[in-house]
């Protein structure tokens, strides 16, 4: 159980196809205690059956949008554990004209609440989670390969997904000293629910499973097993990745 007595923030759970639950799971089944985040009281009875059902003995809500929620999640488990071994942020967001636009015509106000959701609350994670880390840690965001080559429909995203990179790179560095290491999680298209606001979806899983080395597509439990091994004192010498997990698909021009 390579996560036994460890404690883990998990931030984006939608429902049971979410790749935060496959991770979740993953990380329970390996011996860690989980405090999970629903987004508002319309997602809570989505989320907290799943919490439950993995025995999270933290359960509370985080709209990083609403002043003072993120900070109240980690304050809370300040009181509770006292520390924090790993966190798995799971969140990204564009409101849908801006999504379903050009980049060229996105808006100002969309760009910056994409931005805002999906790339700098990572930012205010780590802050948080620093001070929590003090035997060190891991912090786990998701992105995907449209924040390096362009994808059909994945528009405003991509930009957004290649600043959450950048500032994986920049954190690791800036938190290696205190043995916090910082990683992102890239898998291949998946069926989740954040996914079914990308125009034409399914064609781009088509697309990407028969294009794969050995035409499959990944699975949240997978995701989950790698994700696993980050946050584990087995990948101590690993920061700054971006750990794709998508059936060798990148590998392909």
């Amino acid at each position: 159980m390579p996560l036994k007595d460890k404690k883990g923030l998990i931030i984006g759970i939608a429902n049971s196809q979410s790749v935060a639950y496959g991770c979740a799971e993953a990380f329970v089944r390996a011996g860690a205690s989980l405090a999970v985040t629903y987004l508002n009281s319309k997602a809570e009875p989505y989320v907290r059956p799943l919490a439950e059902r993995l025995e999270c003995p933290i359960i509370v809500p985080c709209d990083v949008r609403e002043p003072g929620q993120l900070e109240a999640v980690f304050t809370h488990i300040r009181d509770a554990w006292g520390r924090l071994d790993f966190v798995l942020h799971s969140i990204a967001f564009a409101p849908k004209e801006d999504l379903h636009s050009r980049v060229v015509d996105c808006s100002q106000a969309g760009f910056a609440l994409a931005m805002d959701v999906s790339c700098h609350s990572f930012i205010r994670v780590a802050h948080l989670a620093e001070p929590l880390m003090t035997n060190g840690g891991c912090l786990l965001t998701v992105t995907f390969q449209g924040s390096e080559r362009v994808v059909e429909d994945y528009n405003l995203m991509g930009p957004v997904k290649a600043a959450l990179e950048s500032c994986v790179r920049y954190m690791a560095a800036e938190l290696g000293m205190k043995r916090i290491r910082v990683h992102a999680l890239s898998p291949g298209p998946l069926k989740t629910r954040a996914a079914s606001g990308i125009a034409h979806f399914d064609e781009l899983l088509e697309r990407t499973r028969a294009r794969t080395p050995e035409h499959l597509l990944v699975s949240i439990e997978e995701i989950g097993n790698l994700a696993v091994f980050l946050a584990g004192d087995g990948a101590a010498a690993l920061t700054g990745n971006i750990e794709f997990i998508d059936a060798g698909y990148h590998i392909l021009g």
